[in-house]
């Protein structure tokens, strides 16, 4: 059992931690940090990480050393161990709600040559996010109103449409129409939302 000692500097630590979050972004009023959420902005520019009023952050926004935009609409919610990182640009409207442990990436993350590869990680544990990278980086954009189920991939280059579902465990490599359902890996189109709901 902690002592009221170690309590103390736990919450100190997260008070700092979710300070420092705060400096590294913009965020418009009645944004609320969760104390699962994680800033990082390896880029280093404030602008390259924007939330919008009364966005709810529980997962991760991440910006690669070497590019990177992640713009959050207003009302939005990012659910807990959710991965949202961006080497290019990544666009989320208003009132999207992403649920827990999806990814996000507008990359592959790490070349696909092994050598390159191991280049890469080398650099990030010795100085950090290298600043010049290939990571074959394509837009994503999550447009207004959508709605990502847990445990889904949203991979480079996609766009979901206004409204649009993807439903839990999806693996997103094509775009998604707007107000349409899609599920499944790869995600396919399984119904569209009737008029009267949209």
């Amino acid at each position: 059992m902690p002592g009221d000692g170690e309590i103390m500097e736990g919450r100190i630590s997260g008070l700092i931690r979710l300070y420092l979050q705060r400096r590294s972004t913009i965020m418009e009023q009645g944004v609320v940090l969760h104390n699962t959420a994680r800033i990082i902005n390896n880029l280093g520019i404030r602008e390259a990480i924007t939330i919008g009023a009364f966005s709810h952050i529980k997962g991760e926004l991440l910006t690669f050393a070497h590019g990177g935009k992640i713009v959050i609409g207003q009302y939005c919610y990012i659910g807990k161990d959710s991965r949202i990182w961006s080497s290019v640009n990544i666009s989320i409207g208003d009132r999207v709600l992403i649920s827990h442990n999806v990814n996000i990436f507008d990359n592959i993350t790490h070349p696909l040559s092994p050598k390159a590869r191991h280049e890469q990680f080398k650099e990030i544990i010795s100085k950090g996010h290298p600043k010049k990278i290939d990571l074959d980086e394509q837009p994503i954009t999550i447009s207004n109103d959508a709605l990502i189920g847990c445990m889904s991939i949203i991979l480079r280059g996609i766009t979901v449409g206004e409204g649009a579902v993807v439903g839990a465990g999806s693996v997103v490599t094509k775009d998604v129409p707007p107000y349409t359902i899609v599920a499944g890996n790869p995600a396919k189109i399984i119904k569209e939302i009737p008029l009267e709901d949209r």
